[in-house]
């Protein structure tokens, strides 16, 4: 069973989308709801709005299955990223809108989230750390970069109309100093995308865990309103919107390889 792919790449880049898959296998599918079957939380089209960082030289690390099976950029432990905030755990069992994800009485119990941790969240985690290791060996020092999108106005999870460009470093503490300059500078120079740095997300469990600045590796969470480059009711891609989106992300790209 494939549970992620991997594109090597030469450059200090690796780019990681864990919530991009949509396979549910038929087992879990049978027990969801109708809402949820439509897998409405995915980071859609997430995976292809990355694809030119191959160009880049850039490492990609995609997963197959979708987030309501297991969500990688949860740690296995499951404590909440957000304490005091709406959100949404390890195997979901609420989605982003606050409705169930599984029919009443069918959510897994705990032997099912431990099989689902060894199936698909251990060899995910195993090959982003190898890679990581691999292009810090190699160069020195690496960034680890989170793809992200989300609905921009979610009442469960945020008030209001998120940002369109949502940059997460921990507070500060999965990026240097320089990195988060230099990307700041970038966002600030751009005027079609409204942004922020550490608002309502941070990075999540990925970021935080794996973001080691003083060991080489930086780690960077960009979270995308999804009207920036698609249709957020029919999920459609949207060419036009998604070419002005791909343009700041190259250019963040390009500033975080910067740092030699």
């Amino acid at each position: 069973m494939d549970i992620y792919t991997l594109h090597r790449g030469s450059a200090p880049l690796l780019v990681s989308v864990p919530h991009d898959g949509t396979r549910v296998p038929d087992d879990i599918a049978a027990r969801l709801t109708p809402e949820a079957r439509r897998v409405p939380d995915t980071d859609w089209h997430i995976a292809r709005l990355y694809a030119f960082a191959k160009d880049l030289g850039a490492s990609i690390i995609v997963p197959t299955h979708s987030r309501y099976v297991i969500d990688l950029n949860r740690g296995e432990d499951d404590v909440s990223l957000y304490p005091g905030q709406n959100t949404t755990g390890l195997c979901p069992v609420v989605r982003f809108d606050g409705g169930p994800v599984y029919l009443d009485g069918r959510q897994p119990d705990e032997d099912e989230v431990r099989a689902r941790v060894d199936t698909y969240w251990r060899p995910y985690h195993a090959a982003l750390r190898e890679e990581l290791e691999r292009l810090r060996d190699a160069h020195g020092r690496v960034v680890l970069w989170e793809g992200h999108s989300i609905r921009g106005e979610l009442p469960f999870l945020f008030d209001g109309r998120l940002p369109d460009l949502n940059l997460g470093t921990a507070n500060g503490n999965s990026a240097s100093p320089a990195l988060r300059q230099r990307l700041e500078d970038v966002l600030a120079a751009q005027s079609r995308h409204d942004w922020v740095h550490n608002g309502r997300f941070k990075g999540g469990h990925i970021t935080r865990h794996y973001g080691d600045p003083a060991r080489g590796i930086d780690a960077v969470q960009l979270e995308i309103s999804q009207r920036t480059y698609m249709d957020e009711d029919t999920f459609e891609w949207d060419g036009t919107r998604a070419a002005q989106a791909q343009d700041v992300i190259r250019a963040l790209l390009s500033g975080a390889l910067a740092g030699g």
